[in-house]
């Protein structure tokens, strides 16, 4: 195990640096795509899941 020892912490090292990469810009890109929510609704866009003022169907 001793002669491996340097690939399995090197492999377990870039792992980790995946996932934390995957982990870091999944909440980077869900704050941008909040962001253009907020941004499209301030400028009066809507979503269609949002209900109609007064509670009237489309």
């Amino acid at each position: 195990m001793m002669s491996h020892a340097a690939y399995v912490i090197a492999s377990y090292a870039v792992a980790f640096a995946v996932v934390a990469g995957l982990g870091i810009w999944v909440v980077g890109d869900g704050r941008a795509r909040q962001r253009e929510l907020k941004a499209l609704e301030a400028a009066g866009i809507r979503r269609r899941s949002a209900e109609a003022p007064g509670g009237e169907a489309q």
